[in-house]
């Protein structure tokens, strides 16, 4: 007859169990998603939406002023 106490022992070895099986199982599926993806050290690059940054447009000369977005906090 088990004991409280092998049994609980028991309990925990098969929990330890499955942790491992499902990390290995993690482990596995990012390895395969890092061969598809792009180098670690090279970062993505953005995508060109919009003018660069020193060539933003300008207002036109009939109309407003344009508004600077206020950055103080």
């Amino acid at each position: 007859m088990e004991t409280f106490q092998k049994r609980q022992k028991e309990m925990r070895r098969l929990e330890r169990q499955k942790d491992k099986e499902a990390r290995r199982i993690e482990r596995k599926k990012n390895r395969g998603s890092a061969a598809d993806g792009p180098p670690l050290d090279q970062a993505p690059e953005a995508p060109n939406d919009g003018p660069p940054l020193d060539e933003a447009p300008e207002a036109p000369a009939d109309g407003p002023p344009a508004v600077e977005p206020n950055t103080s906090v």
